[in-house]
């Protein structure tokens, strides 16, 4: 057994977006559910929760060595053998946490999508409620308020799970993602892309998104 040692995992957009979106979800549930702010908080909130998604989704095909899909979304053998214990912890998202990282970044992105179209009937309407019908409108509506109810059972999971695996297996999944290493006897450190890449797909998605509600109403209420 080779010397323990520091290994770097997670890329700084990784780390970032990944916090960042955990702010963004915190702010949503805190403006639209408690109260907390103004609903003009919400969107916000929203808008800059769907430009993490893309950047993340986009991230996951060009980015770091770990921050590609391609490095971790594996098929049911690999799960199973994960599961059993048969394969070893890999560097970067084991294949249970590859279904986790998919679930959330479709709900999310389902949650920022519905929210678009989602309205209130009394004073706050999504940038594209208008551009569809009452009735539709209602329906991406109720859609937006199930999605906030299945986001919050699937993040209580997944704190679950980050405690499950330092009780009972002592592997932390936490402070790696704060400060980008892990401790361990084999690998290697990972592949960074290009410095300019990251700060470029994310100015295109913002970019995106901006034209995207500039292109719908605003809301009627500030």
């Amino acid at each position: 057994m080779s010397t323990p040692r520091r290994i770097r995992v997670w890329d700084w957009p990784v780390r970032l977006t990944h916090w960042a979106l955990v702010v963004c979800v915190a702010g949503l549930y805190a403006t639209g559910e408690y109260g907390l702010l103004t609903m003009r908080w919400h969107f916000w909130f929203g808008y800059a929760t769907l430009t993490l998604v893309l950047f993340r989704i986009g991230w996951g095909f060009v980015g770091s060595e770990h921050a590609r899909f391609s490095d971790f979304v594996r098929g049911p053998r690999k799960l199973y053998a994960y599961l059993r214990g048969t394969t070893p912890a890999p560097l970067g998202h084991n294949p249970l946490g590859a279904l986790a990282v998919l679930a959330m970044l479709a709900l999310l992105l389902a949650q920022a999508i519905s929210g678009l179209f989602s309205n209130d009937e009394i004073e706050w309407y999504g940038p594209l409620s208008e551009r569809i019908s009452s009735v539709a409108s209602e329906r991406w509506t109720d859609w937006h308020h199930l999605g906030q109810q299945i986001l919050l059972v699937v993040v209580a999971l997944h704190v679950v799970a980050i405690a499950g695996y330092w009780l009972k297996r002592r592997e932390d999944l936490l402070t790696p993602m704060l400060h980008g290493h892990k401790t361990r006897s084999d690998g290697a450190d990972a592949r960074w892309a290009a410095p300019w890449l990251a700060p470029t797909l994310f100015v295109l998605c913002a970019g995106a998104v901006a034209l995207l509600v500039w292109w719908g109403p605003p809301p009627l209420a500030y």
